[in-house]
């Protein structure tokens, strides 16, 4: 893979971790209400939920991260975890809010477009 397709699959992968972050451990805090425009209620009743939806974040980093290890060899692994997180990019942009298309679905095209060009 390029140089590129490298940082970017980085860039997409350390974006997880962060929405593992926001949403296992800082949803009911200040900043993680902030982030997702939440009352303090509804924030404390979605706790578990949204905890359980970082963890699925987690998945999708750890898998990058491992594509990203295992260099050329790992193409396959890359390309899977990019399809899955531009769909979910897709999806969390037509159901919750079109934020989510430009922050999670469009890193993760440009990430797909550059290991296919690699």
């Amino acid at each position: 893979m390029s140089l590129a397709a490298h940082l970017v699959v980085a860039l997409v992968a350390l974006l997880h971790v962060w929405f593992l972050v926001l949403e296992m451990f800082l949803w009911t805090r200040p900043s993680g209400r902030r982030a997702f425009g939440l009352s303090k209620e509804f924030a404390e009743q979605t706790k578990v939920l949204a905890a359980n939806q970082g963890l699925y974040n987690g998945f999708l980093a750890a898998g990058l991260l491992w594509g990203l290890w295992l260099g050329d060899a790992g193409r396959a692994v890359t390309l899977f975890f990019l399809g899955c997180v531009l769909v979910a990019g897709l999806f969390g942009g037509l159901t919750a809010t079109r934020k989510v298309l430009w922050i999670q679905g469009l890193p993760a095209l440009l990430g797909l477009v550059l290991v296919l060009l690699a």
